[in-house]
């Protein structure tokens, strides 16, 4: 059994729990096992453009107590894994910073010795898990779902040090949804920022970049817009929700987690996977589901070779 140090951040605790109950439902059906260590900190990302130092020492901290433990981090939030990971490649490179952050760490009695992997949820379920082993169990496949994946900007760049998937034309998010049988579709928006980043800062903006990206996913045909990342389904979400009540919307895109998506393939109860705790009405989507795998381990088809929709 694979086992990873879980690390929620703090978004995810405090305004998110579905997509934690979702991702531990998901993840504990295909044999990963998640460790909390209760002394993990925020990752700094906060204090990125603020205090660069109290950034680097709190990523380094959070990466020092999983080191303690010998595992690996895996992070549910796009932002978290951007910080982690870029704190990750620093000090690895930098003697002389990680020689003070190690004097600080010292004082807990606390080490950062570089000998750890950083690894967002939809890597461990796509390079870790595999394609296959999630295929075998799926109980119910989508028929006819057709879903608009979201990758977010963290999770992508700086792809030098995130080194997730290629940054101007990824796939790994789109085969993970076609893995369920829905199709993940092509829409020209796809790799715009959600403008959560503005979000309290430029209000307007920040609506103005969501609106346009939902109503692009919707123009293209897509069912629901599909992420993994608290941010984005936040915005998404419920700024979405908000939107629609000031009417500066007409219709809804709904968003949800991708480990929901997978959760009801997977034959997990929907309150497990905290559907109904989404702010903009998920609807039916059980409605798009058919016998996928019956009891003999007859299989519907896998996903495509090429993956993702008109994505090359």
């Amino acid at each position: 059994m694979m086992e990873f140090a879980l690390f929620l951040g703090c978004n995810i605790p405090a305004r998110l729990t579905q997509y934690d109950s979702a991702s531990r439902a998901v993840l504990g059906g295909l044999d990963v096992r998640v460790v909390d260590i209760r002394e993990f900190n925020c990752c700094g990302y906060p204090l990125r453009n603020i205090n660069f130092k109290a950034f680097v020492l709190l990523s380094a901290r959070n990466l020092a107590l999983a080191e303690r433990e010998n595992l690996n981090v895996m992070t549910l939030c796009q932002c978290c894994f951007g910080s982690l990971k870029k704190v990750n490649h620093i000090l690895k490179d930098d003697a002389s910073l990680r020689k003070k952050v190690n004097a600080t760490l010292g004082k807990e009695g606390l080490k950062y010795e570089g000998s750890l992997e950083v690894k967002h949820f939809l890597q461990v379920l796509y390079h870790d898990v595999g394609i296959a082993s999630i295929q075998e169990k799926i109980a119910r496949r989508y028929e006819g779902l057709t879903v608009a994946t979201h990758y977010g900007c963290h999770i992508l760049r700086p792809s030098q040090v995130v080194q997730f998937d290629d940054p101007l034309s990824p796939t790994l998010f789109d085969r993970l949804v076609e893995v369920t049988g829905a199709q993940s579709i092509y829409w020209p928006r796809r790799l715009e920022c959600c403008g959560a980043p503005l979000c309290g800062i430029n209000d307007d903006l920040s609506m103005d970049l969501t609106k346009k990206k939902l109503e692009d996913g919707r123009a293209s045909g897509a069912d629901y817009v599909c992420v993994a990342c608290p941010y984005c389904h936040i915005q998404f979400d419920t700024i979405q929700e908000t939107m629609l009540s000031e009417k500066r919307m007409n219709d809804r895109l709904p968003s949800i987690l991708y480990p929901q998506v997978l959760g009801l393939c997977m034959g997990i109860d929907r309150r497990i996977l905290g559907l109904e705790m989404n702010q903009v009405r998920i609807g039916a989507i059980e409605d798009f589901l058919s016998d996928g795998k019956n009891a003999s381990g007859v299989t519907a088809a896998g996903p495509r070779e090429d993956g993702c929709g008109e994505v090359a």
